[in-house]
C-alpha cells in the first residue's frame, strides 16, 4: 500500500512540474535553457537583483528599471556605431511582436546625442520604444564590456542571463523559449 502511495504522490509531482514548465511558471533557474540558436545568452550561475537604475525616453522623461518588475524583461544595449546592434534591431523588435508576456527594453548607448527613434525606425525597429542610457548609469551598472549586450531580467527583478555579442532575438527557436518562460 505504502509504495502505491509514493509512486502515486511521485506522478502527481511529476504532472505539477510538467504544467507548470508547460506555463512558463517556473524560472529559467529551474531548468529551461535557451535553445541552441540563443548560444550567446548565457544562464547566471545563481539569480542577482539587476541595479536600481534609471534611462530616458524619447522625449527625455526618466523610467526606473525597478518599473518594469512583474514581467520578464529583455534589456538590450545598443548603439548607432556598433554594425552587430543595428543587425539585431529588428530581430528584437520582431521578438516583441512575437512573445507578448516579454518585455525588450533596446536602449541607445551612445555617447552623443543621436535621435534613436528615427535611427530604429530607419533600420526596421520602428515599433520598439525609444529609451537612452544619456548618463551612461546602465553601461557602469552592468558592467558592459561592449555592445551589444543584453540581460535578461525576471519578474522579481534579479538578471537571470546575460548575452555579451549578437543574436537572432526572433529565430522561431527563441520566440518559442520567451513564449515558455513568460507564460505568454
Amino acid at each position: 500500500m505504502t509504495k502505491k502511495i509514493i509512486i502515486s504522490l511521485a506522478v502527481i509531482v511529476a504532472l505539477a512540474m510538467g504544467i507548470l514548465y508547460g506555463k512558463g511558471l517556473l524560472s529559467v533557474h529551474q531548468g529551461i535553457e535557451p535553445p541552441p540558436s540563443l548560444a550567446v545568452l548565457v544562464l547566471e550561475k545563481a539569480p542577482k537583483p539587476a541595479p536600481a537604475v534609471t534611462f530616458a525616453d524619447g522625449k527625455g522623461g526618466r523610467h526606473a528599471l525597478d518599473a518594469f518588475k512583474g514581467r520578464y524583461v529583455l534589456l538590450n544595449l545598443w548603439a548607432t556605431w556598433c554594425a552587430p546592434c543595428v543587425s539585431e534591431l529588428p530581430s528584437l523588435a520582431r521578438l516583441q511582436a512575437h512573445a507578448p508576456g516579454l518585455r525588450v527594453l533596446a536602449i541607445n548607448a551612445d555617447s552623443t546625442k543621436v535621435d534613436a527613434g528615427a535611427f530604429l525606425k530607419s533600420h526596421g525597429a520602428g515599433t520598439l520604444p525609444v529609451y537612452v542610457d544619456s548618463d551612461r548609469m546602465l553601461m557602469r551598472s552592468f558592467v558592459v564590456p561592449g555592445l551589444p549586450t543584453t540581460v535578461l531580467i525576471d519578474p522579481d527583478g534579479n538578471v537571470v542571463a546575460r548575452a555579451e555579442g549578437p543574436a537572432e532575438w526572433a529565430s522561431p527557436e527563441a520566440v518559442a523559449y520567451f513564449k515558455r518562460i513568460t507564460g505568454s
